[in-house]
């Protein structure tokens, strides 16, 4: 079922040419992204691999494991930048929580409560919280900047909504 997916990694690996990229993201950069098909995070802003640290999740939403990665990004892999990239035509933003639960529940009616999917009603709410609660993660260093974009799947345009903060932008 898989056969296909790893055949195409041999094929891959006989050409492989990250070997030796060192482990610090050469930019300084973090993006926190959307797992979105539409996104390539690296070709959208000009990154080649190793220059940043890429987080992916559903919505783009900034969880506990996201503050955990970033903590560890901005101790030990040289990040000093982080961006929070929503986008336009987002799937987390077409359904509640408490549909997405409704729809689980029918097969599984006690596995689906108690979750939180981080739906988006208010996609600019939602931007502003997540890079919110980036910048009130006390773990985080002091200097660290941090921005929320969004990115637009229909032009692939990226806008700065949530400027660093002291930033003249």
């Amino acid at each position: 079922m898989f056969d296909d997916l790893l055949a195409a990694n041999r094929r891959y690996s006989e050409r492989f040419a990250l070997r030796g990229i060192p482990s610090k993201a050469a930019k300084g950069f973090a993006l926190v992204t959307c797992m979105d098909s539409r996104i390539e995070p690296l070709a959208t802003l000009g990154l080649r691999p190793g220059d940043a640290k890429i987080l992916r999740n559903a919505g783009g939403r900034v969880t506990k494991d996201v503050l955990r990665s970033l903590i560890l990004a901005t101790t030990f892999l040289g990040v000093n930048r982080i961006a929070v990239m929503h986008h336009t035509d987002c799937a987390m933003t077409q359904h509640s929580d408490s549909e997405i639960r409704a729809r689980l529940g029918a097969a599984q009616p006690d596995d689906a409560e108690g979750w939180e999917f981080l739906t988006v009603a208010d996609p600019l709410a939602a931007l502003v919280a997540d890079v919110s609660a980036v910048r009130q993660c006390a773990l985080l260093p002091g200097e660290v900047r941090i921005e929320g974009w969004r990115y637009d799947v229909s032009t692939g345009l990226v806008q700065r909504v949530v400027p660093s903060e002291g930033s003249l932008d």
